[in-house]
Parts: C-alpha cells; structure tokens; sequence
C-alpha cells in the first residue's frame, strides 16, 4: 500500500510540470485579447508535457463544443503508454476570457484517478453547491438559497450578514443573486473560474463561504477531485441549456438528469490527486510572473489519500522554460 501512495504522490508531482508549462504558454496571451491563441498555447504545452508522463493516461474530462475550443479530447491517450493506468480530467486553461482581457482567476488543471475512477461527464451544465467541510452534512442542493445561507452560516458561526456567496455572473443567476441579497447574505460576482471558486469555500483564508449556480460539467469533475482532499461539501445534478445539450448527454448514456452528484460519486476512492497552476492570481494560486532571467509559476497539488496539499512555488530560467526543462524551482 505504501508502494502505491508514493506512486501516486509521484504522479501528482509529474502533473505539476505539466500545468506550469501550459500555464507560462497561456501568460504570454494575457491581455492581448485572443482567448483562442491563449486556450491553444496552453493545450498544446499541455499535451507535450504529459506525452513525457510515465503512465497510461486517458482524457475523460476535456474541453469540447461548449467553448468551441482547441481539444485535448475526450478518448484521448496522454503519457507514454507505461506505468499505472489513469483517467485524467483536464481544463489546459481555465477562464479563457479571463486570459484574453486581462482579468483574475485563470488557472491551468488535471485530476487524475485510476482507470475508472472519475466520473465521464458529457460536456453540458450542471447546477453546483460547495460549502465548508463543517457545512459538507448540513445543506440540501434542493433546498432554497435562504435555507442553505443560514445551514452553512450556522456551521462555521456566523451570522447570516457575513456569509459570502460567490456566484458566476450570468443572466441565468438573475433570480439566485435576489434571492441571496434577499437572505440578508453577500454575494461575490465573479467572470469566469468556478473551479477556484468551489476550492475557496474550503480555504480558511478565503472570504467565500459557499458557491452556487450552474457551470460547466467538466469543472465540477475537477472541482470535485481538489474537494475530495479538502473535505468540502460539493453536489451538482444536471442542468442542460437546451435541446442540443439534451440530446449530447443522450447520446453520451445520460438518462436521468435528476441524479445527484455529490465530490465522493464524481471522483471516487482514495487515489485522487488534483493539480493546478496559476495563469493570473486568484484565490487558488498566485499567476505566472515574468522576470528579466526568469519565470516564476504558483502551483498546487492535492492527494486524498493522505490529505495532502503542498504549495509549489517554481522559478523556471529561460532556457529551461524555452525548452521545456525546470532546471530551477524551491517548494514551499
């Protein structure tokens, strides 16, 4: 058993060469307005990298026809075919608009599992709800905005006006946002990144306490796998926007959109391992920043097993980032 954790840490730590060379490809498209250039700068450092990955890796989570983007495609098989087999979930950049105008909150991520361990979700929307490890037993996704407010603000002791929701800024939140403010609670708007933002439920120097509303079905299989280690509550159930999306979960085996989902049924055992670095800074990580002789990238990495969670702070010398190669870096 022992053998195995160390092989999984292992693999957890290979990922982080991967996502900060995606996540440096990504920066040099930061404000530049081009979410497409910024998206395939990161997808296609992104599959370079994992090919050097001693595993037999599967893509079971990528990007797809909801962002019209360049893929690292669902079927796909990433790292040189050795080793243990995996299902990996990726997002090679998260929060593309971000990217493109400059804003917060962009991050790079994998998740990985062995073969069969995390969940194959169809590209569509779910809705979610994160809460704190000590709200995880006490909130209902069916439950109105109000109820889950005043659960969660019980939970932690507070009182309801301290409570922060963050909620992505879509017209579909219209209502949800009235209903909050309604509550007496306090929302945080943000443009993009519902991955960071279910994490930041979790982190005790976060000022968010709870995320509500839909997004993206990949980012609640990777939002899931970084909850898994946390011991935050996360759930989602479907929430298809239209009759195409009805008819792509169809054909992908989706029968009933009322299942609910919880972290431990969308990425299942004890061998869950999540990895992220930060393109611009949220409340995940730090952004990559460019100096004279050197980059300098923010990671972390997540283990379940064990509830782990090392910070990796990575100063890359040029030559090393040109070619691919970290000759330089210190964790902390």
């Amino acid at each position: 058993m022992q053998r195995e954790q160390s092989l999984f840490e292992h693999l957890a730590l290979d990922f982080v060469r991967v996502t900060e060379l995606a996540a440096i490809a990504a920066a040099r498209w930061i404000g530049k307005g081009d979410a497409h250039a910024a998206d395939g700068a990161a997808v296609d450092a992104m599959r370079a990298a994992m090919s050097r990955i001693q595993c037999a890796g599967k893509i079971v989570i990528g990007e797809g026809a909801k962002d019209e983007a360049p893929e690292l495609f669902v079927g796909e098989k990433v790292g040189n075919g050795k080793g243990v087999a995996l299902d990996i979930a990726v997002d090679p950049l998260e929060c593309t608009s971000s990217v493109a105008f400059g804003r917060t909150n962009a991050l790079t991520v994998i998740a990985a599992a062995p073969k069969g361990m995390l969940y194959h979700a169809a590209d569509s929307y779910m809705q979610k709800l994160a809460v704190p490890p000590a709200a995880k037993n006490k909130v209902d996704l069916d439950a109105p905005a109000k109820d889950t407010i005043r659960a969660v603000a019980h939970a932690l002791g507070k009182d309801v006006p301290e409570i922060t929701v963050a909620i992505l800024d879509r017209d579909r939140h219209k209502q949800l946002i009235k209903d909050v403010r309604a509550a007496d609670a306090r929302v945080q708007l943000f443009t993009d990144g519902d991955v960071a933002m279910a994490i930041a439920t979790c982190l005790a120097e976060s000022p968010v306490d709870i995320l509500m509303g839909t997004g993206g079905s990949a980012e609640a299989v990777l939002s899931a796998s970084a909850m898994k280690t946390l011991g935050g509550g996360f759930f989602c159930r479907w929430r298809p926007k239209d009759e195409k999306h009805i008819a792509r979960l169809r054909a992908a085996g989706v029968t009933k959109f009322d299942t609910l989902f919880s972290a431990e049924t969308l990425a299942k055992g004890d061998e869950v391992t999540f990895t992220a670095t930060g393109v611009l800074a949220g409340p995940l990580a730090e952004g990559v920043v460019f100096a004279a002789d050197h980059v300098t990238t923010h990671s972390v990495v997540m283990s379940s097993r064990e509830k782990l969670v090392r910070r990796i702070e990575t100063r890359h010398a040029y030559p090393a980032y040109r070619t691919g190669r970290r000759q330089a870096g210190h964790m902390a």
